[in-house]
C-alpha cells in the first residue's frame, strides 16, 4: 500500500469523490504505457502508472469502508455490482483509463471458476476498444446469457448486434475508439450502473 495515497494522485484528502477520479483520469492519461513503448522512460512510466492504480485503490477502499453517508468513492460503485469481484472494479476504472493492457491482465489473471458474467462483459469491452469486433460480440454475447437480466450487459450487446445487423461501423472497428452509445465509458464515467436508462437508454 502507498504511504499516502492522496499525495500520490496530488489531491487532499477532503477531496471530492470527482475530484479524485478526475485527479486519476488526468494521470493515468499522463503516464499512459502507450506513451512510452519506445522510451527510455518505460519503465518509470510503468512504475508510476501502478503507483497511481494503487493510489486510486486505496482510496476507493478506504472510503469504501466508511460508515458515513455518501461521502465514500468507494459507494460510489452502485449496489448493482456490490457483490462482484473486487478486481472488476480495478478493471474498469483501467478501461475507463485507457490502460487495456492493464485491465486485460488483471481479468486474465483470474480463475476459470471465477469467470462470470461480468468478466466476459468487461473483456468484450477491451476487444470492442482494441477494434476486434467478433472477439467482442461472443464475449459480449456470453455475458448477457449468463445474466439475461443486467441492463448494461443488453445495451452494449444490443448495440454490437444492431452494427453487425444493419452494417453500421459506430466505431466497433476502430482501435481505441469510442462506439455508439459506449455503454462502459458512461456508465463507469459517471458510476450509475443500475438501469438501462443510466447507461444507455437516455443517450442512445
Amino acid at each position: 500500500m502507498v504511504n499516502n495515497p492522496y499525495e500520490v494522485l496530488g489531491v487532499t484528502p477532503d477531496a471530492t469523490d470527482e475530484q479524485i477520479k478526475t485527479a486519476y483520469r488526468n494521470l493515468a492519461k499522463k503516464y499512459h504505457p502507450d506513451k512510452y513503448v519506445n522510451s527510455p522512460l518505460k519503465d518509470v512510466a510503468d512504475e508510476k502508472m501502478k503507483e497511481i492504480n494503487e493510489a486510486y485503490d486505496t482510496i476507493v477502499e478506504m472510503r469504501k469502508n466508511q460508515t458515513s453517508s455518501s461521502a465514500g468513492a468507494g459507494q460510489s460503485y452502485n449496489s448493482y455490482n456490490a457483490n462482484q469481484n473486487p478486481i472488476f472494479n480495478r478493471v474498469r476504472s483501467y478501461i475507463m483509463a485507457g490502460n487495456l493492457e492493464g485491465a486485460e491482465q488483471m481479468l486474465d489473471g483470474v480463475s476459470e471458476f471465477d469467470r462470470n458474467a461480468e468478466w466476459y462483459f468487461l473483456k468484450g469491452m477491451i476487444y470492442t476498444r482494441k477494434g476486434w469486433s467478433e472477439q467482442a460480440f461472443q464475449h459480449l454475447q456470453r455475458a448477457v446469457k449468463l445474466d439475461p437480466t443486467n441492463p448494461e450487459y443488453n445495451a452494449a450487446y444490443n448495440n454490437m448486434l444492431n452494427s453487425r445487423r444493419y452494417g453500421a461501423s459506430a466505431g466497433y472497428d476502430q482501435p481505441n475508439n469510442t462506439y455508439g452509445c459506449n455503454c462502459l465509458d458512461m456508465c463507469i464515467g459517471t458510476l450509475c450502473l443500475n438501469a438501462c436508462c443510466n447507461c444507455c437508454g437516455g443517450g442512445c
